[in-house]
């Protein structure tokens, strides 16, 4: 008899984050990635790679993320969050 394990349907798995940076000079940075952790080693010049925007501006600080189904949710999401003001920004990163 072989067993299958299934997991949950109310637990959703993404691999796409939009996240939110605030930058050494206080300025926000938002992008999206399948991989967290190395691309925030990215933006602080740990290894190769990282956003011109974040190179003169180290070290960041991840102070906001969300999980998206897909990359084109996520590209939406980081769409809209760009357009925000950063004072709309300051509000999305305060807890509730």
């Amino acid at each position: 008899m072989s067993s299958t394990v299934s997991k949950p349907c109310s637990v959703i798995q993404s691999e796409w984050v939009v996240y939110l940076l605030r930058c050494a000079d206080n300025s926000f940075y938002c992008g999206i990635t399948n991989n967290l952790e190395k691309r925030l080693r990215q933006h602080n010049g740990e290894i190769k790679g990282g956003a011109k925007y974040t190179r003169c501006r180290r070290p960041c600080h991840i102070v906001y993320q969300e999980f998206a189904m897909n990359r084109q949710t996520a590209s939406q999401r980081e769409y809209a969050i760009k357009q925000l003001s950063k004072a709309q920004k300051q509000q999305l990163i305060q807890p509730s």
